[in-house]
């Protein structure tokens, strides 16, 4: 057992023996039908912590929505770009809410203090997904996908970047 804690490389270890894994890991999947969850090792109290995945949004709206790609969803009035997102917002909290995510951040971005000249972004968001298999559930959902043509609409430019919390 000493070897193993000392061992400074990686090993994949499969066991449910809670007592022969809890001082050796310091990450443990767990398998489930369509999902994978991480978990850091010991907390100090016996048990593992759950490493939630957060998505940072960077998002740049178009100055006036274009519904092209989803002329159901078009409003009879042009619309910002800030404003079709704003419906696709409204139509989609109740499914990541659903899925066991949320918005943990949501503001509107100001300049470069380090970055690129010229390269703005309009709003930035933090969500919180319950692990990636919920993600992927949500992603895939009828009913969410059946207002993402707002989202589009909506974007002139996004990027989205998945991190692990206490991953290091």
């Amino acid at each position: 057992m000493a070897a193993l804690a000392d061992y400074a490389g990686t090993v994949m270890i499969v066991s449910h023996n809670r007592a022969f894994l809890d001082p050796v890991v310091h990450k443990t999947l767990e398998f489930r039908p369509g999902e994978v969850t991480i978990w850091a090792g010991v907390n100090g109290h016996g048990k593992t912590t759950y490493l939630s995945h957060v998505m940072l949004n960077l998002l740049r709206f178009r100055a006036v929505a274009d519904y092209a790609a989803a002329p159901t969803l078009a409003p009879t009035v042009p619309i910002s770009g800030a404003a079709a997102y704003q419906l696709y917002v409204g139509h989609t909290l109740p499914y990541l809410e659903a899925s066991g995510g949320a918005v943990l951040f949501d503001a509107v971005a100001g300049p470069w203090l380090i970055g690129p000249d010229g390269d703005q972004w309009d709003r930035v968001l933090l969500i919180r997904q319950s692990g990636i298999g919920a993600f992927m559930a949500y992603r895939d959902d009828a009913a969410y996908l059946s207002g993402l043509g707002h989202r589009s609409a909506a974007l002139a430019d996004s990027r989205l970047l998945p991190m692990t919390e206490g991953a290091g």
